[in-house]
């Protein structure tokens, strides 16, 4: 419960009824879960104008409105209405208010990039723990309170769930937050209110660009660069062509991390490492610190997101030993997931589903000189064929064999998805083979392994079901893996 004038206090606003003395329950912006003495944000979004739910909204209970244009109320509504410029924004500061400000309370690590930030806040988080740090987490796959999971619905949630994330992660004894920075979640305010102690670009890439998401490729950068001046430290991957694009009119210190360049802090004499089934690098970091890491999962990019990780620890104070044990046990569930079933080859899980990030998984997977790349995939109904044939032609050309199967059929039949598959394989010289039955698919790469090759799941990767027909049927990669192995 707060008082309406005090979740005001930031924003510019004007009161064009009733009284700024009213309690607030809650705050909500779906008008089909107000509750009796809420205040209610109408959002005027691509698809939806909640203005157009204001009365339906004081019906249910809700005690003030914020609007940015006119709604129609009944005469008689005892109800405060709000007139705020952009009610996304100001929703960004009512709910800080509201939840008492609990950023003040944590050091809060943003990440934003095209890549890298789902495998870097795991990274983060292990090695921080390491120390004896207590982290919240917020991301793409999830978010993490404690011991308590939640699935996530967006890489950066709303504003107001971000404030209420951050006020249970305070209440329950955080004292560090990292979390995913899209470049929605910038462009929609969602990340305003508070600001970051770290700031962190990884990379960028041509991506989210169309309807719905950014207009073009300069919109998304500018989306990406509104970070550095909302955070403190900004620390930047030196070896990416836009980061000087991407910090250009900065408010924060500046650092740099890379590989190929004079960074500030750097990985050196890299190393590809196999034994026993298990792919990792190796390298020395040096500059602002110096010491030799181990990491158990494989490729350059492995070594970015490590290296990412560790510019950011050391403002920390980690120490070294914590740092190098953390990153040797840190995984990350469905991003290039090391999974045993063998001391002879190598099994994978990752969530690679378009033609791109399959191309760079394969391509690192090669590095490591297999007796066969094994590439085990299937596409998603409902969605462009276009993807289906560019990911068929992907792996035709790239691993020595395919292991056409399922993945989310939706409302297509499998056997229509694999046929468009093997439309892209088609046009390469790839062997494969067709298995629909994903558990039966998995089953034959496992029993026809053979030493020394490397078989990556594509696709899948974190998700936990298959959906077919509107239906999520349960559906995790590992317990598939863990039966089959049983009933060999």
């Amino acid at each position: 419960m707060a008082v309406l004038r005090d979740l005001l206090a930031e924003i510019e606003y004007e009161c064009i009824k009733g009284t700024l003395d009213r309690e607030v329950a809650d705050i909500i912006y779906d008008s089909r879960k107000v509750t009796p003495g809420s205040m209610f944000i109408c959002i005027t979004g691509a698809i939806q104008d909640g203005h157009g739910y204001a009365a339906a909204a004081v019906q249910a209970g809700a005690s003030v409105l914020m609007v940015e244009k006119e709604v129609e109320l009944p005469e008689e509504a005892d109800v405060t209405v709000i007139r705020v410029r952009d009610t996304h924004y100001a929703m960004v500061f009512a709910s800080a208010a509201f939840f008492g400000n609990p950023a003040q309370e944590m050091k809060i690590i943003g990440i934003t990039g095209t890549k890298g930030k789902t495998t870097t806040t795991y990274l983060v988080k292990s090695i921080l723990e390491h120390a004896g740090r207590k982290v919240g987490l917020i991301g793409t796959i999830e978010i993490i309170i404690g011991d308590t999971h939640i699935h996530a619905d967006h890489t950066t949630p709303e504003s107001y769930l971000i404030q209420k994330y951050f006020r249970q992660m305070a209440d329950a004894g955080c004292d560090t937050v990292v979390m995913e920075v899209s470049s929605q979640g910038l462009m929609l305010h969602r990340t305003q209110g508070f600001i970051f102690d770290f700031g962190i670009f990884t990379n960028l890439e041509p991506d989210h660009i169309g309807k719905g998401e950014h207009k073009d490729f300069d919109d998304y950068l500018h989306c990406k660069s509104l970070l550095f001046k909302q955070c403190r430290v900004g620390i930047v991957n030196h070896d990416d062509e836009h980061w000087e694009a991407v910090t250009a009119g900065h408010t924060c210190e500046l650092e740099t991390y890379g590989i190929d360049t004079e960074a500030d802090l750097r990985a050196e004499n890299i190393t590809f490492l196999r034994e026993a089934g298990n792919l990792g690098m190796g390298f020395m970091v040096t500059g602002l610190m110096n010491l030799p890491v181990q990491i158990a999962t494989p490729g350059k990019f492995s070594v970015y997101n490590a290296l990412t990780a560790i510019a950011i620890c050391r403002h920390f104070g980690v120490q070294e030993e914590d740092v190098k044990a953390a990153l040797l046990a840190a995984k990350v569930k469905g991003r290039i997931e090391p999974v045993k079933v063998s001391d002879k080859f190598t099994l994978m899980i990752d969530y690679a589903h378009n033609a791109m990030a399959l191309k760079s998984l394969l391509g690192t997977l090669r590095e490591y000189n297999p007796h066969r790349l094994v590439c085990l995939f299937g596409c998603g109904g409902n969605r462009a064929k276009s993807r289906r044939y560019e990911m068929g032609e992907v792996s035709g050309r790239m691993a020595d064999l395919t292991i056409i199967t399922s993945d989310n059929p939706r409302t297509e039949e499998p056997q229509a998805i694999i046929d468009d598959i093997k439309t892209g394989i088609g046009r390469t010289d790839g062997r494969y083979v067709e298995i629909c039955d994903r558990k039966e698919a998995i089953a034959y790469a496992i029993s026809h392994g053979e030493p020394g090759d490397i078989i990556v799941l594509a696709g899948k990767g974190h998700e936990d079901y298959q959906e077919i027909n509107g239906v999520k049927y349960p559906m995790d990669e590992r317990v598939l893996i863990q039966e089959i192995l049983e009933g060999r």
